[in-house]
């Protein structure tokens, strides 16, 4: 038998999965970590415990609870957050935490700063993304700007999953759907570096080599083998980050597939015919070379549930609270009893870039209950993505079909509020495991094991969760978008 692991690094938790060639799951294995945010604004994560450690451990546990031969592993692949901002020494020590993708929005003035002296639309044209919190070039800058001790010492700019890539195999390496967020840095049309548009970020002999997400990117090491368990001269893949690993798990392939990622985050791929250029969405080549990807995410989605069961839930078990809450919010009718909610917790992403967006609720009266509050919440979220969608649509980028991935999709109430909200029809695969996943099938891909269309067979459809039309939706959606619009001057204030 022949088999492939996948290991994916999570906001708040690793998972692994063990696959052989047919897509049967053998093994599962997951652990917790934490998100730190040592400042408003900022997130972190510590790269040898949360990234490194969690991988061992969970590769570990594949292995033993799955009973599977070392050897019978024929190729690893992982996937991780991102994009983050690694910087490390010499011997590839980090010399500091992970910064992480567009939840941290440290570097708000060096994005101002870039893009005034550079130009939106030169930066669009050549990079094809607008400088936002996404946006790992601006936080090398500033790296430089603020901790000129620790840039002095950086041998190498990593990611999440090119630092681990780093610890299996040696190698230093990035595939060009990552890289795609190191804008100002990299040229979407020669996809390479590139340093003519701020040649005073990072000299490019500090970023990794590049690769498509199917290359080989080297083999597993004797110290990586002593660590992991692993077998040392076994194919890493070069990897991607967690939300293209996602896609891939539920076939996304085809020009008009869209992904809809329910995590931490929830992030949205489109596999578009060619490159979409717009400001409010993100662009990227996509895994394999000569495809396309158009992006978007919102800031706080999963973690916004967690917060609200740490806070206002302390009365339940932590094991059953979300169950409770979806009872509760249940017996909420659409609309909330009038309660609207923007989710914007940790600001926002896409299309709004705002880093000063906060979370807000209108329409409380004495007669609210916690239901009406966590339904409030669920649905916000759900216009946080329309407004996604239909940004989508604004620039003929209407999906063909929308497969649903993620934890959120074993939440009924959040997947039909969203089906509901944005109109739009989602399908559910059997597996919904996620980026692991993906990693495993992208391994098998990687050596042949199988074809990109032997992913219907991995992971076939389960159910459609159908769009029901609702005018207490369609109206409180427009408050929704008016409510942001009223508001953002005060929201900047405080």
């Amino acid at each position: 038998m022949a088999y492939t692991l996948g290991i994916d690094i999570g906001t708040y938790e690793t998972k692994g999965v063990l696959v052989d060639a047919n897509g049967e799951v053998f093994a599962q294995a997951s652990r917790a970590h934490e998100m730190l945010v040592p400042e408003p604004g900022w997130a972190e994560h510590r790269p040898e415990e949360d990234w490194w450690g969690d991988f061992v451990y969970v590769c570990q546990t594949l292995l033993k609870e799955s009973g599977v031969s070392p050897n019978a592993i024929k190729a690893v692949a992982c996937s991780a957050i991102g994009p983050c901002m690694l910087p490390v020494d010499k011997q590839g020590k980090p010399l500091m935490n992970g910064v992480l993708y567009g939840v941290d929005g440290r570097a708000e003035e060096q994005v101002l700063t870039l893009t005034q002296r550079i130009g939106e639309a030169t930066i669009i044209e050549r990079c094809g993304n607008a400088l936002t919190s996404q946006s790992v070039g601006p936080k090398i800058l500033w790296l430089k700007q603020q901790r000129p001790n620790i840039y002095a010492q950086t041998e190498h700019i990593l990611t999440s999953t090119s630092f681990l890539v780093h610890r299996l195999t040696g190698e230093v390496v990035i595939d060009h759907y990552t890289a795609a967020n190191f804008a100002p840095l990299y040229d979407v049309e020669k996809k390479d570096w590139i340093d003519d548009l701020a040649d005073d970020i990072l000299p490019l002999e500090k970023l990794p080599r590049l690769l498509w997400s199917n290359e080989i990117a080297g083999e597993i090491t004797a110290a990586a083998a002593h660590a992991t368990g692993l077998v040392e001269g076994t194919p890493v893949t070069a990897g991607t980050i967690d939300a293209a690993a996602e896609a891939l798990s539920v076939g996304m392939q085809h020009a008009g597939d869209m992904m809809m990622m329910y995590g931490s985050t929830i992030f949205i791929i489109l596999r578009t015919a060619n490159r979409v250029a717009d400001p409010r969405l993100w662009y990227a080549p996509w895994l394999f070379e000569g495809e396309h990807a158009s992006m978007a995410g919102l800031a706080t989605s999963g973690t916004l549930t967690h917060w609200f069961r740490d806070q206002f839930a302390k009365d339940l078990d932590p094991e059953t609270a979300f169950a409770e809450l979806a009872k509760e919010a249940a017996d909420s009718p659409a609309g909330a009893n009038g309660l609207l909610m923007l989710p914007y917790f940790s600001g926002e992403r896409t299309p709004i870039h705002d880093v000063h967006a906060k979370g807000t609720v209108i329409g409380l009266n004495l007669t609210h209950t916690r239901g009406d509050m966590y339904r409030a919440l669920i649905e916000g979220i759900a216009h946080g993505t329309r407004h996604v969608t239909d940004t989508f649509a604004e620039v003929g980028q209407s999906p063909a079909r929308l497969l649903a991935v993620g934890g959120g999709t074993k939440n009924d109430l959040w997947l039909q509020a969203t089906s509901d909200i944005t109109g739009i029809d989602q399908i559910v695969c059997k597996q919904t495991i996620g980026a692991s996943y993906g990693d495993a099938f992208l391994a098998a891909l990687a050596i042949g094991l199988v074809s990109r269309s032997d992913i219907a067979q991995w992971n076939p459809t389960l159910t459609t969760v159908s769009a029901n039309g609702n005018a207490v939706y369609e109206r409180s959606h427009g408050l929704f978008r008016r409510l942001y619009e009223q508001t953002k001057d005060i929201m900047q204030a405080l």
